[in-house]
């Protein structure tokens, strides 16, 4: 079974288009928060987060919702209206690979409208620390990167701050953009496939930590916190 994935990052590559349902872009500007086509991915952050998508879960459908244009900056107003867009549209999973620091309650609104209608929240959260949003709201899969996990691999943590661990790197295998967003995306992957084999939002969680190699905290010495 087909299953629809969000991506809510800086769009996705020419050679992703073929899974592609739908594309917007979000855009704040002195006018106000606008929905607009999407653009090229100009940062790559996005390409290497739908290249990992697409391998683990190959007959996905995507959902593009671009909230980093020439900077991997972006704010709560525009995740949010990425992620009513992406509900909108059918998602039933959407990852976040980002981490804003304030808990803004326009976004906090959008993750409980999400989670309430079944979809799966897949966001990147540090190993330790000050908590980022969406992950440090309810209900949102909080993920962080894993130096134990290779790819396809997961890691059950269950700390105060993250729920579990993915391999760090893109699919390239390089070091650029490795960390906590890429885990997210290889956790989101994992997440897809469950969806795809009739398994629901509700029994993800147990699922996933069904499937772990690694339990409880990694080495700090050995973590990833990039990302």
């Amino acid at each position: 079974m087909a299953v629809r994935i969000a991506v809510v990052d800086s769009g996705c590559a020419a050679a992703h288009a073929s899974w592609v349902r739908a594309a917007a872009a979000f855009v704040l500007d002195d006018s106000g928060l606008d929905q607009v086509p999407a653009a090229a991915d100009t940062l790559d952050h996005g390409s290497r987060v739908a290249d990992i998508l697409l391998h683990c879960a190959p007959q996905a459908e995507l959902l593009v919702a671009q909230v980093f244009r020439e900077r991997l900056t972006t704010t709560a107003a525009q995740v949010a209206a990425a992620i009513d867009w992406a509900v909108a549209n059918g998602a039933q999973l959407v990852n976040l690979s980002l981490g804003l620091r304030e808990p803004r309650p326009v976004l906090a609104e959008a993750c409980a409208r999400a989670v309430a209608a079944g979809v799966v929240l897949c966001a990147a959260a540090p190993a330790r620390g000050q908590a980022v949003y969406p992950a440090g709201f309810a209900g949102v899969l909080r993920v962080t990167g894993d130096a134990r996990c290779a790819s396809g691999e997961v890691a059950a943590i269950g700390t105060a701050e993250v729920d579990f661990g993915a391999h760090v790197r893109p699919l390239d295998g390089s070091l650029s953009g490795a960390g906590a967003s890429m885990a997210c995306a290889w956790l989101s992957g994992l997440a897809a496939g469950h969806l795809a084999d009739g398994g629901g939002a509700e029994t993800l969680r147990a699922w996933l930590t069904g499937q772990a190699r690694h339990r409880g905290v990694d080495d700090p010495r050995r973590r990833h916190h990039g990302g």
